[in-house]
Parts: structure tokens; sequence; C-alpha cells
């Protein structure tokens, strides 16, 4: 199950964000999204859990906890839609 996690402190890793959830199970995956240009964190990003309860229970747990000098903000990640434009009729 993914995870999106918000208002991570610009300062945290990658590692630190999955000792936090491996504290309420398996993380598969640890993922903070950073800049391209610079390379430094956007102040988000997502863990995957591989069991749906130990996710419920991280998720319920680590929302509006502090990670840092942060509190984050925890929830499902949802699936991105990708739509395909319409071509332009004339």
């Amino acid at each position: 199950m993914k995870i999106l996690i918000r208002n991570l402190d610009r300062e945290t890793t990658e590692q630190e964000l999955q000792t936090a959830f491996e504290a309420h199970g398996k993380v598969q995956s640890s993922d903070i999204v950073k800049e391209k240009s610079n390379g430094l964190s956007k102040g988000f990003g997502f863990i995957e859990m591989p069991k749906a309860g130990e996710a419920k229970v991280a998720v319920k747990n680590l929302n509006d906890s502090m990670l840092g000098a942060n509190k984050i903000r925890v929830k499902y990640a949802e699936d991105k839609v990708v739509t395909q434009a319409k071509p332009k009729t004339n």
C-alpha cells in the first residue's frame, strides 16, 4: 500500500522516514521527492508497505506526528489517473 507523507522537514532523510514507519510494520520502499535542479527535498515523499493492516496503523499513528522539526501529514496515496488529451477539431 502506498502512503503519502507531506510537510516533511527539508532535512529529513529517506532512512529517517523509513525508520519511523518500520515501527508499525514492514516497509517495502521509502522515497523522498527531490528537486531535479539541486537535489533538495520538496517536502513530501512516499512509503510502500506490503501489508494493508500495518499501513493502516502507520497512517493512523503517524498522521499529525512530529518527524524532525515538522508535524507531518500522512494519508493513503491516490493512483495518478492519466488521461489523454482530446484532439482539437476545427
